[in-house]
């Protein structure tokens, strides 16, 4: 029934710094929402595998939101950290999560906190499992 996630959809009030900061990454502009005006209003970046990034313009982004974070599966976590802090991006230093999985994090220009994941052999989201983290709702 479910092929994969399609795209996820951020609010932005600067599409050129959005697009830019996703560039920085090789993540490129499949297509584009312009109106009636020929404005720009929106895109669709490109991450492989029939996934994508929405974004759509706004005046103001919401202060809050539902997506809390998302993450991106990366071949080397320590070589996106490397582009990210060459492009000014204040990252994480690069940690073994509970999953097993290498880690790198950052918050992209509209403040969305974004995960880079490195899976190992052991990463829980190859192997399955239960992860024990020590979070408390």
């Amino acid at each position: 029934m479910v092929v994969r996630l399609a795209h996820l959809c951020i609010e932005s009030n600067d599409l050129e710094a959005t697009e830019a900061f996703y560039g920085f990454l090789g993540i490129r502009r499949q297509f584009e929402f312009r109106n009636k005006q020929n404005e720009l209003i929106g895109m669709y970046l490109n991450f492989g595998n029939d996934t994508y990034l929405e974004i759509i313009k706004v005046k103001k982004p919401r202060e809050e939101g539902i997506i809390r974070h998302f993450a991106i599966e990366v071949e080397d976590v320590a070589v996106v950290r490397e582009t990210l802090l060459k492009q000014g991006v204040k990252a994480t230093e690069k940690r073994l999560g509970g999953d097993n999985a290498w880690m790198v994090s950052c918050h992209d220009p509209n403040g969305i906190f974004i995960e880079f994941h490195e899976y190992t052999e052991n990463s829980m989201q190859k192997v399955g499992g239960t992860c024990i983290i020590d979070y408390h709702p």
